[in-house]
Parts: C-alpha cells; structure tokens; sequence
C-alpha cells in the first residue's frame, strides 16, 4: 500500500525554500515583537529522509500571540487555532504558496521544546537519524493513514525526546497530543 504519505530523500532546496518563506513572514512581522523564525521538523535536518513540507515555528512571546496571528493573516495566512496543542496556534498558507505548516509559538512552551529537541538531537546524532528516517520510510511505504503513520514513530521519538532532556511527563504528553484522539 503506497499513497498519501512520501517520505523522500532530503533535498538541499528546503532550506533555500524556508529562507523564502521565512522573508515573507519576516516582512509581515516587521511591526512584531518575534524572537525568532525557526526552520523546524524533518526538513530542517541535513541527512534526513523527509515528507516534503517545510514546518516554520514563528517564535514570540505569549503577550505577542494574537499581534502575530493578526500580522501573518495580512499576507493570507489563516489562523486555525490551537488544534488541541497548548501554546501552539496553526497558520494555513495562502493557496499557491511552497507547501508548509507554519505556527505561531509561544516560546518556552512543550510544543516548542519538542520542535527544536528534536531538530537539534537529529542534527548532531546520525545514527538516531537514520534510524529515524528508516521508521519514516517504512511507515509511508505501508500506511497512507497519516494517524496510523504518526503513531507508529511514538517509539523513536520517546527515544529522540530523551536525548534532547525532555523527561517522561513530558514526553507522554507530547505522545498524547499527537495520538488520533486527541482534539485537532
């Protein structure tokens, strides 16, 4: 069963494609206080086997939440909510632009935490990211339920999780969040 999820070859354009997106964000936020525009997720990982999709994590603090949602629908963004992550709201691209998932973060937050750990984690440990990409690879090439797809990398990510000094607590609740029950 082949579908919906690819998983492809780590491509050296995703991160030219991130630095465009980024000035586009960057530009809407010019009147923001924002911390930081972070390139995150499996695109974000030189090495790294990935589902084509560049994940942004706009960084701000939690007073400046709603002046960032409100920056970035100007240029078309849509504001989702919070899809059930604390900290977290889901912008929707303007139709025609690179694929993304671009959210804005309240900084220290778990969803945060978890983004940047694991980047950081895969950047420097090649073994866990080939391990990694290999449970991706063989998860897209049997499954095109992106639930069952999610699920079925609890496991090496609680192990990615531990290696960026996220403890037990939270590296159940991040499981939980990502777990198909939970609200979207």
């Amino acid at each position: 069963m082949t579908g919906a999820i690819q998983v492809v070859d780590h491509d050296p354009e995703w991160a030219k494609r991130f630095e465009a997106i980024r000035a586009v964000l960057a530009d809407a936020l010019s009147g923001v206080n924002t911390r930081t525009i972070e390139h995150v997720g499996s695109t974000s990982v030189a090495g790294l086997a990935a589902k084509p999709i560049i994940d942004i994590d706009v960084v701000v603090a939690e007073r400046d939440a709603q002046a960032a949602i409100d920056a970035l629908e100007a240029p078309g963004y849509e504001c989702v909510g919070t899809m059930g992550i604390p900290g977290r709201f889901a912008m929707v691209a303007p139709p025609g632009t690179v694929r993304q998932n671009t959210y804005v973060m309240v900084d220290g937050c778990l969803a945060l935490r978890n983004h940047l750990g694991v980047r950081e984690v895969l950047r420097r440990e090649e073994g866990l990211r080939d391990r990694y990409a290999a449970v991706k690879r063989e998860l897209a090439a049997r499954t095109d339920d992106i639930d069952v797809y999610v699920e079925g990398k609890s496991a090496i990510l609680r192990e990615v999780l531990a290696a960026a000094g996220l403890g037990d607590e939270q590296q159940r609740e991040i499981e939980d969040l990502n777990r198909p029950t939970a609200p979207r």
